[in-house]
């Protein structure tokens, strides 16, 4: 746990992209939901924001 936030300080790509990676996959569980509607309306959002995210870190050093 140490080590994911020493590497979130120092902006390294592992813990940036598991970051990333992990709120398309929340945008993408938001979509399909039927039962929120809120969730179900911020969901292209919240994907677009960690694709671009990820797009974004993919540059940042190992």
């Amino acid at each position: 746990m140490s080590d994911f936030l020493t590497g979130l300080m120092r902006l390294r790509r592992g813990p940036w992209e598991m970051v990333a990676t992990i709120l398309i996959a929340v945008g993408v569980f938001m979509l399909m939901q039927p039962f929120v509607l809120w969730a179900f309306t911020y969901s292209f959002i919240v994907t677009l924001i960690g694709t671009v995210m990820f797009i974004i870190v993919s540059h940042f050093p190992e």
